[in-house]
């Protein structure tokens, strides 16, 4: 089947519509990377990436078990039935109790310092806003789960607060984490979040490292990912850790760490 061409505002985003267009699943994409897009200055000048991609109608052979003789069983000549002895009952020895498992330690924060974080993270937030010249809603909700402050940012022209990769954003998330972990006892996580960046970026990295994988299968040879930040590289790991064929690792320091993909011995 020969190329077909597709462009988009990333090489991601160019995997996607290639998936859709051929309706494919994206382990049965082959695709070559034309040009990786630009962003321009400012926005000025920015260029679109481009990649050439087809069904890859080759397939990975799975190791198959050795095949096993059948060997035919004997009937034994049937014996007339023998009389079963009655036995008593006998007493099943006492069993030890089992001791009592620890109780998790669950971590529990005063509600007003809670809502003294809430507020804080919706105040400095609406503050950058604010200087940025952009309308928008910010609300808390806090997870006693996971220890985590969740932060959504609901507004139009969002792009520019996810930023390239959701640089911008995740820079965002570290300055709101120290604003109102600064004082506190304890440390709670913050995420933060708006026109669903994070849901969509998961399901974009789930898919690359699924095509990243199939090339490794393709070619056997090691493939490197673009640096990304732990929480990025997480995914990668996650989306390959019960692949039978190939194995991930991180090389590299921040904030150039990146993950790459080798075929298992």
């Amino acid at each position: 089947m020969e190329y077909s061409e597709f462009s988009a505002k990333t090489v991601n985003d160019c995997i996607t519509n290639a998936c859709t267009s051929l309706g494919v699943p994206s382990d049965r994409l082959d695709y070559e990377v034309v040009f990786e897009g630009s962003n321009g200055f400012m926005g000025i000048g920015s260029k679109p990436a481009i990649i050439k991609a087809r069904i890859k109608e080759e397939t990975v052979e799975e190791v198959k078990a050795p095949e096993t003789k059948e060997v035919k069983e004997e009937k034994a000549p049937e014996k007339a039935p023998e009389k079963k002895e009655v036995k008593k009952e006998e007493k099943a020895a006492p069993q030890k109790e089992e001791e009592p498992k620890k109780a998790k330690v669950v971590k529990v924060i005063p509600e007003e310092d809670i809502n003294k974080m809430k507020a804080d993270a919706i105040k400095f937030l609406e503050d950058v806003l604010g200087a940025m010249k952009l309308t928008a809603k910010v609300t808390c909700d806090y997870s006693a789960e996971d220890y985590t402050m969740n932060v959504n940012i609901d507004g139009e022209d969002m792009g520019v607060l996810i930023g390239r990769r959701g640089q911008t954003l995740d820079s965002l998330q570290y300055l709101v984490s120290l604003v109102i972990n600064k004082g506190t006892s304890e440390y709670v996580r913050v995420k933060v979040d708006t026109e669903n960046y994070r849901a969509r970026r998961k399901e974009t990295l789930e898919n690359l490292a699924k095509n990243m994988a199939f090339k490794v299968k393709r070619t056997r040879r090691p493939a490197s990912l673009e640096p990304m930040n732990p929480y990025e590289r997480r995914i990668i790991h996650s989306a390959l850790q019960n692949d039978r064929y190939v194995k991930t690792h991180s090389e590299g320091d921040e904030p150039y760490r990146k993950v790459v993909i080798t075929l298992k011995k």
